[in-house]
């Protein structure tokens, strides 16, 4: 039984892996071969085959439910109805709209649609709109989140804008709603969206800085409803009914055990459903519904069985699950307690039962961050220590019970402003650890050193005394593993996908250079959240430069997190720049690093700030990179009368590939072999032009662009051709 869910699972999880999807005849053949080899000795092998065979079906029949490509970035008149809860942000609102129709096109069955100054919406309402369609697209960087296999995970088929719409049907509050609003409403130490997370599983009301402070204290799953909270109601009602019957005031005819696994469940699925029932409370409302019939019927075969019967009914039911970092984050947290729990000698205290399982998990679940590129909290199991008796015990009985008491004056409103207070002083420590001890974002590691961390954590969960148990410690330096240096003479250039913006990374041997910081509008900081990360991951822990080549905020607006977040020994701009101190660009400046030359060039009689954008030229054994920042046409003129030898290999577009730059005499006259565009996917300013598109394939230069390969690699001084992560082939990039 153990050896056929395990096939199963396996087969299951491959989804994650295959590159491209097979056809329906090798599905087809796939099933049958399975099939055939289930009465065999091979029937473990079977097992495998219909596992992959099922995934590979549902992942497709998700695929199917896209948009088509013909309809990618047209506006359509299209109507259907809100489901979920409508996230209203500082910028609009964001919902969902499913069973959405249009009478010029067919669409997916689910839409996720942003309404910047939209109206209210609430769920359960029609809607009709006219909205700029996209199929799921997100920025990709290297060792980055993929948002595409994240929205095809949650059955998304298109995002888009809404530039106009009606309601064409008004219904009665949605219960959550209304809920939310009354939760919202109640004094809570200004605790309110933190209320209304724990209860209904809406987030979206948090601040920036709360977020920031789980995220560094790695506390997050407190406030996203999880198996933890599912867990800790089941809990309390199964622990109430086993201390009635040890105290003989349950009643004798009722067998305790059924009803106390009954009710849990229950109660498990009630806050379930309250919560909305998104796919992590599924996920946890499966994984306890299998926990409780283990304890009640085979308790006997052994703690693992129920974690791989709920790994394995997880999946079947949606095998689009394994493409989210929580599915691998809950499971592989069970199996770590179980792993370090089960099968030890002697009892242990509570209080060291609990401590031993902050460390535990902390450590445990160190290469599953790493493969998932998630931050590491080393702050966590402290954190934790304190953070989740204080959720279990003074935050979420309080805001439920208050919650369940609302419609009784006085009652419910006190313990929610009781709730709300013990949430106040939790956040309040969050932030002061976060303070102390900001998240680390660890370099990617090769698949080697990765190893060498899982079977060096495997090690130290170990019971104390088995041998070779404090090699794991050892093992676990191999997250400091040295990354290969660039050859002498070479630069590594990164130009990492920021969206309608530019951020370029070039390293040499012993130094570094961020060129542009990302785009940043309001609360909305690319540079925080993408440029900043992937620096981190790439290795880098300070720059040498960082050069601003104008202050527009598709450039700049980066620039004050990059100086918060790392080391900048020195900041060049174009421009002035509000709240970053920066040396001007001087048209005479000139160094070499490690072999490689660099030289700033600027228009000082530019009339635009574009113009007077700065230019950075780098030359490595022979080879040239232009990173032109948003020079257009005069500008590109001046650049050329200033520069006897203007012959570049790699030109970063001007300006986007705007109708304004890139022009003929500028080509011609730099003959570059290639071009790296930094844009927006559908952008409404039409970047790169189409006549200046037409001409880069006239000149006969290869184009590589973000919009759709993602971040750009390029080894200049060694000759070679561009890389991208978006080459990297997994079945849902396919377009």
């Amino acid at each position: 039984m153990r050896t056929g869910m395990f096939a199963l699972a396996l087969g299951l999880l491959c989804l994650g892996f295959i590159p491209v999807m097979p056809s329906v005849g090798w599905l087809l053949l796939l099933v049958l071969a399975g099939a055939c080899c289930l009465p065999t000795r091979l029937w473990p092998l079977g097992c495998f085959a219909l596992g992959s065979a099922w995934a590979c079906w549902s992942a497709q029949l998700a695929l199917n439910d896209r948009l088509e490509a013909g309809l990618d970035g047209r506006t359509l008149w299209l109507e259907g109805r809100v489901v979920g809860l409508p996230t209203r942000t500082a910028q609009g609102v964001r919902f969902e709209l499913q069973q959405a129709h249009s009478r010029r096109a067919e669409l997916p069955q689910r839409l996720q649609l942003s309404w910047f100054d939209g109206p209210s919406i609430r769920a359960g309402e029609s809607w009709r709109v006219a909205a700029t369609l996209q199929r799921p697209a997100g920025l990709l960087n290297p060792h980055g989140p993929d948002r595409v296999a994240q929205l095809l995970a949650r059955r998304i088929g298109a995002v888009g804008t809404v530039k106009a719409g009606e309601l064409t049907r008004a219904v009665a509050p949605d219960w959550r709603d209304a809920l939310r609003e009354r939760l919202l409403r109640v004094d809570a130490h200004g605790q309110q969206a933190g209320l209304a997370a724990l209860v209904l599983g809406d987030g979206a009301g948090l601040a920036r800085e709360q977020w920031q402070a789980l995220q560094a204290t790695g506390t997050v799953h407190l406030l996203v409803i999880s198996g933890q909270h599912i867990g800790l109601v089941a809990g309390m009602l199964y622990a109430l009914v086993a201390s009635l019957a040890r105290w003989g005031l349950w009643p004798r005819s009722w067998p305790w055990l059924p009803w106390a696994c009954g009710l849990a469940l229950v109660a498990a699925l009630t806050y379930g459903w309250l919560a909305g029932a998104g796919v992590p409370v599924q996920r946890a409302c499966l994984m306890l519904a299998v926990v409780l019939l283990w304890r009640l019927r085979f308790r006997q075969l052994g703690a693992l069985l129920p974690l791989l019967l709920a790994l394995t009914v997880v999946l079947l039911v949606d095998p689009l699950a394994a493409l989210l970092p929580g599915f691998w984050l809950s499971f592989a947290a069970v199996a770590i307690l179980i792993y370090s729990f089960a099968g030890r000698l002697g009892n242990w205290r509570p209080w060291q039962a609990w401590t031993r399982a902050q460390w535990v998990i902390a450590v445990g679940l160190l290469p599953v961050l790493l493969a998932t590129g998630l931050p590491v909290s080393l702050t966590a199991p402290i954190a934790n220590l304190l953070a989740v008796p204080w959720v279990s015990v003074a935050v979420l009985p309080p805001a439920l019970l208050g919650t369940l008491l609302l419609p009784v004056p006085g009652v419910g409103e006190g313990l929610l402003w009781l709730a709300g207070a013990a949430l106040h002083l939790l956040f309040a420590l969050l932030a002061w650890v976060a303070a102390w001890q900001p998240a680390w974002v660890p370099p990617a590691l090769p698949i080697g050193p990765w190893l060498l961390v899982c079977l060096g954590a495997l090690l130290l969960l170990l019971p104390g005394g088995v041998p070779l148990r404090s090699l794991g410690a050892v093992m676990l330096l191999a997250l400091w593993a040295p990354k290969p240096p660039v050859p002498h003479g070479q630069v590594e250039v990164w130009q990492l996908d920021v969206g309608q913006g530019l951020a370029v990374l070039l390293r040499t041997r012993h130094h570094t250079l961020l060129y542009d910081a990302g785009p940043a509008r309001g609360d909305f900081d690319l540079g925080e959240r993408v440029v900043l990360p992937t620096l981190r991951k790439l290795g880098v822990a300070g720059l040498d430069l960082m050069l601003i080549s104008h202050a527009h905020a598709d450039h700049a607006g980066g620039a004050v997190a990059i100086i918060k977040g790392l080391p900048v020994a020195r900041v060049i701009g174009g421009e002035a720049l509000e709240e970053v101190p920066v040396q001007p660009c001087a048209s005479s400046e000139r160094w070499s690093w490690d072999g490689v030359h660099f030289s700033l060039w600027r228009w000082e009689s530019g009339q635009s700030s574009n113009d007077r954008s700065c230019v950075l030229l780098v030359e490595a054994q022979g080879e040239r990179l232009l990173l032109a920042g948003d020079i257009e046409a005069g500008a590109e003129r001046a650049w050329l009368n200033a520069h006897e030898a203007p012959r570049i290999d790699w030109l970063q577009a001007p300006h986007h590939g705007s109708r304004s730059s890139s022009t003929e005499a500028f080509i011609r006259a730099t003959t570059p072999r290639g071009v790296l565009i930094s844009r927006g996917r559908n952008n409404s300013f039409g970047h790169p032009h189409a006549q200046v598109v037409e001409r880069y394939r006239r000149y006969g230069m290869v184009m590589h662009d973000t919009a759709v390969e993602g971040a750009l690699r390029l080894v200049l001084g060694a000759q070679g051709e561009v890389e991208s992560v978006g080459r990297q082939r997994r079945f849902w990039r396919v377009q």
